[in-house]
């Protein structure tokens, strides 16, 4: 893509076409209604200047976000992945959205990024777990748009990764999918987040929190913030919560954090509450 072809993309894209591609640029798939959650509005919903004017039903903001993808399509900026979101009859509701060529490019050029993305077809599992881990960080915007929290954070992989040296010296990472800021009153809240879809064994979870343990052990958070982040598990359902909670609590390596609270198994169902502290949040959106 030639410069000439990115200043005349500019001026043809609006606030909101590009806002879309950084989207995906951010989260790398997304289906048509996490889109239309992000950037379509509905009626009185809190929106932002690059989400455009806001739609009477959902049903037209479902149109409008169709007829902007099918555009920015056209022109190579987006492209679909094969593998729908509940099958056929989920209609283009259950369409899977990642960067095309054009789009990967156009980014590439406007964020100055010389490292060119690959963008292949993933696994059934990996698309899953991106769009469980977009649905979570979605809700959080939408929590933060009608003031339910404020927002002073919020990142995805791999700007949420964290880098820190073991006991022996050995450089680790640790891998979270998603880690957030939050603001009630005058406190501050951290948050890891883990987008769990009940596809890993307890061993493995119980691995991850041991990761988590090892970098409080690091200070690295504490020195910089004053305090270690709590981690969140976001399940789908009890009982893969319950699963989960006896795996943490029987690793008696893992006590002190678990005393200490620093651990929370939650539902997708549950997490809007979890996050802002009220119940009755528990079945938004």
């Amino acid at each position: 893509m030639k410069y000439n072809d990115i200043a005349s993309l500019l001026e043809s894209l609006s606030e909101r076409d590009i806002s879309i591609l950084e989207s995906l640029r951010v989260h790398r798939a997304l289906t048509t209604v996490l889109i239309r959650r992000l950037h379509f509005p509905i009626g009185s919903e809190p929106r932002d200047a690059s989400n455009g004017k806001s739609h009477a039903t959902e049903m037209a903001a479902a149109v409008a976000t169709i007829r902007v993808l099918a555009r920015l399509e056209s022109h190579r900026l987006i492209t679909r992945m094969h593998r729908r979101i509940g099958g056929v009859r989920a209609g283009s509701s259950g369409i899977v959205w990642q960067l095309g060529a054009s789009g990967e490019r156009f980014l590439r050029a406007r964020h100055g990024d010389p490292n060119r993305r690959r963008y292949s077809e993933p696994s059934p599992s990996f698309i899953a777990h991106t769009l469980a881990t977009a649905d979570l960080a979605i809700r959080l915007q939408e929590l933060g748009r009608r003031g339910a929290i404020e927002l002073l954070r919020l990142e995805a992989e791999p700007e949420c990764w964290r880098t820190f040296l073991s006991a022996h010296g050995a450089r680790q990472w640790l891998k979270p999918d998603l880690f957030a800021i939050t603001a009630d009153g005058d406190y501050e809240h951290h948050l890891f987040i883990e987008a769990d879809n009940a596809t890993e064994h307890a061993p493995v979870i119980v691995r991850k929190a041991l990761q988590y343990q090892q970098y409080a052990s690091a200070g690295i958070h504490q020195q910089e913030h004053g305090l270690f982040p709590a981690v969140a598990w976001v399940v789908p359902d009890h009982k893969r919560q319950d699963a989960i909670r006896k795996a943490l609590a029987a690793e008696t390596r893992l006590r002190d954090l678990v005393q200490a609270g620093l651990f929370h198994v939650v539902t997708t169902g549950e997490f809007p509450a979890f996050i802002t502290g009220s119940p009755g949040d528990t079945t938004y959106p």
